[in-house]
């Protein structure tokens, strides 16, 4: 797999469709989302069990399998940062991000000097184990790493602008259940409030030049997303998505087995 995949397709145009795994992190998972037409994974180690030993094995599936992926990490934390960075992880998603100060430091974290403060680890799965020149590393790594940005609190929603405008921000992903209940407002994904957070956002990363992002749960939600010009759709999760298929199959059974 060539490195910056990931950044090619936050600068590049189109709708980008992909699938958030926390729980199947099997051999086969990238080929199988690759085979159902994924463009990206977005991989949770904030709301799973992952560990960072986890992490360095479904990389490498991915990897194998040629299909980009991004990392949300548990936390701000540099060292969770800068495991995830040097595990291999070319996309950095940042939870609960809610001021320019917060961006900064993260950028920081997550790019060699000159442009961060990002600690040397040359020639491991951040640079696919080979051994070279560490400037050209350095240079290759500060412009292939992605930095996303998830906006989920009232905070993040007021300085949505200035933290789209950083140079090191590639995207803007809205978590729209933290940012629902951050405003007071559980789950009311239709309250004019939450409309306007959304459309916020919208309007900062197309001033901005920036990808935009969310999870979704429904084809529905999807469509009418990318019809606002939402461009990294997430359409729904490794875990809900199989319930909701043995389920349905399941009941299935059940309901012809009683008309029978």
């Amino acid at each position: 797999m060539a490195r910056g995949q990931l950044k090619a397709l936050m600068t590049g145009t189109g709708l980008r469709l992909g699938h958030y795994v926390g729980e199947f992190v099997t051999p086969g998972i990238g080929y199988m989302l690759r085979e159902a037409g994924c463009a990206f994974c977005f991989l949770d180690m904030e709301h799973s069990g992952m560990s960072f030993d986890t992490l360095a094995a479904v990389l490498r599936f991915m990897e194998a399998a040629d299909l980009a992926t991004m990392v949300r990490v548990p936390s701000h934390s540099s060292d969770h940062i800068a495991r995830a960075l040097d595990l291999g992880a070319e996309g950095i998603v940042i939870p609960m991000l809610g001021t320019v100060g917060e961006a900064q430091a993260v950028i920081r974290s997550m790019k060699y000097t000159p442009a961060g403060a990002r600690g040397v680890a040359p020639g491991l799965g951040n640079d696919l184990y080979r051994m070279r020149p560490v400037l050209d590393m350095f240079k290759d790594s500060n412009d292939q790493t992605v930095f996303v940005a998830l906006i989920e609190t009232e905070a993040g929603i007021a300085n949505v602008d200035a933290i789209a405008a950083l140079d090191g921000v590639d995207c803007l992903w809205v978590g729209h259940f933290d940012l629902s209940c951050s405003m007071g407002i559980p789950g009311a994904f239709e309250d004019p409030r939450f409309i306007d957070a959304m459309a916020k956002v919208n309007r900062a990363g197309k001033a901005n030049g920036k990808a935009l992002g969310r999870l979704v749960g429904t084809t529905g939600e999807g469509v009418d997303l990318a019809g606002q010009g939402w461009n990294f759709i997430c359409y729904s999760g490794d875990v809900w998505l199989y319930q909701t298929a043995l389920r349905q199959g399941l009941d299935a059974i059940r309901d012809g087995v009683g008309k029978t």
